[in-house]
């Protein structure tokens, strides 16, 4: 069985990691304004920010249409696909996975889909996809429901943890008022959020930056037996210091990925985040 693996762009998988592990990913699509574009492909990151800071509202993003999928799924049969695993954006966050699912139906083909809910976004997704792609990799005899099966354990075994350097896309999206926003901006608090039963949930909130991050660090080292460790950020200038801080508590691979347009949207240039797989 020739099984391929496929996803959607807010995993925010570098493309490097994509490509050496065969991963489709179907981009998602965000607006700014009147102006529509496609994720990881419109504009740079930089761009993508620039824009960001001149709009006086967040960009709305959208699941990609059943047609992507559909499109995606038929391409992948026609190069020899004779199973096909879709790792999706949480349910809880996205109409991503019913949007592939639909786009199942309607492409005709008559290879079997599975789709699995990875219960995260951003990494948090990202992690295991690669965790599915070096299972496949490793069981070359794996059936389709075998690996949809262990990749949905991976996928309850996985944490996020990030600390959003401001409240600006919050306030925007009218999550908190501008005076709130304002006084916790000038008081430098930085809240910390959490990605729980496939759900945005708060986490706690710090006074500093340093602090916030001196949490995530602590929430690894707390953590027990991990692995999978993944870093990602929307445009850091302290990152190398926060890599050289879990480094002191994580002998393993740090993965580092950015923060795509589609989950930055929704948490602002500056944000930093961790995510792992707990044993």
């Amino acid at each position: 069985m020739t099984i391929r693996i496929l996803t959607d762009s807010a995993c925010d998988l570098p493309e490097a990691l994509a490509r050496k592990h065969n991963i489709t990913i179907v981009p998602l699509t965000f607006s700014i304004g009147d102006q529509e574009f496609t994720d990881r492909s419109s504009l740079t990151t930089q761009e993508f920010w620039s824009k960001c800071a001149a709009s006086p509202v967040l960009p709305q993003t959208a699941a990609p249409a059943p047609g992507k999928f559909a499109e995606a799924y038929k391409q992948l049969a026609a190069q020899g696909a004779t199973g096909i695993l879709m790792i999706g954006l949480s349910r809880e966050l996205s109409a991503t996975i019913q949007s592939a699912e639909t786009g199942a139906k309607e492409s005709g083909v008559s290879i079997p889909i599975r789709f699995v809910d990875s219960r995260s976004a951003s990494m948090g997704e990202g992690i295991n996809v690669i965790a599915a792609a070096k299972i496949l990799a490793d069981n070359p005899s794996i059936t389709l429901d075998q690996l949809a099966t262990k990749t949905n354990e991976w996928c309850q075994r996985t944490r996020v943890f990030g600390a959003l350097d401001t409240l600006e896309n919050l306030k925007k999206g009218g999550r908190v008022s501008g005076a709130k926003a304002f006084f916790a901006s000038a008081l430098a608090i930085k809240p910390i959020i959490e990605v729980r039963e496939g759900k945005i949930a708060e986490g706690g909130k710090e006074r500093t930056r340093s602090k916030a991050l001196a949490f995530l660090v602590e929430k690894v080292k707390s953590a027990g037996e991990i692995s999978n460790l993944a870093v990602l950020h929307a445009q850091c200038d302290d990152l190398n210091v926060f890599i050289d801080q879990l480094k002191a508590v994580y002998s393993g691979e740090i993965i580092v990925g950015d923060i795509g347009s589609v989950i930055g949207s929704h948490t602002g240039i500056g944000t930093i985040a961790v995510t792992f797989h707990v044993k």
